[in-house]
C-alpha cells in the first residue's frame, strides 16, 4: 500500500507485522535449549486401554458410584478420554451415566 506521500509501507516495504525475523520456524532465536523428541530421550508413549472394553461391559450403571467417582475429577468435572483411557463409545456412556447420577443427586455437580 502507499501512504499519502507516495511511499510504500507494511509488507511491501519488506517489513513483517512482528519485526525482523531471527531464524526459521516458531520460537526460533529465543536462545533457550533445543526441545528434544520423546524418542530421543528414550521415552515411549504406552497407549492406555479401555477398561470397559477389557471387562466387556455392555452398560455402565449411573448407580455404580465407586466406578463413576474414578472418572470424575476432584472438582467434579468429567475426565477426558486422554486421561481415563476409555474408548469413544464408552466415554459417551460415562458421560451419560455421570449426568444421570448428578441429576439424581448421587454425584455433586461441583465440589468445592
Amino acid at each position: 500500500m502507499i501512504d499519502g506521500q507516495g511511499q510504500a509501507y507494511g509488507r511491501e516495504r519488506g517489513r513483517t507485522s512482528r519485526g525482523p525475523s531471527k531464524g526459521k520456524g516458531r520460537g526460533a532465536g529465543r536462545g533457550g535449549p533445543r526441545r528434544r523428541d520423546r524418542a530421543e530421550l528414550g521415552l515411549r508413549f504406552r497407549r492406555k486401554t479401555c477398561r470397559f472394553c477389557e471387562e466387556k461391559s455392555e452398560a455402565l450403571d449411573y448407580k455404580d458410584l465407586r466406578r463413576l467417582e474414578r472418572l470424575v475429577s476432584e472438582r467434579g468435572k468429567i475426565l477426558s478420554r486422554r486421561l481415563t483411557g476409555s474408548c469413544a463409545r464408552h466415554q459417551r456412556m460415562v458421560q451419560q451415566a455421570v449426568k444421570r447420577a448428578r441429576y439424581m443427586a448421587l454425584l455433586p455437580y461441583i465440589k468445592k
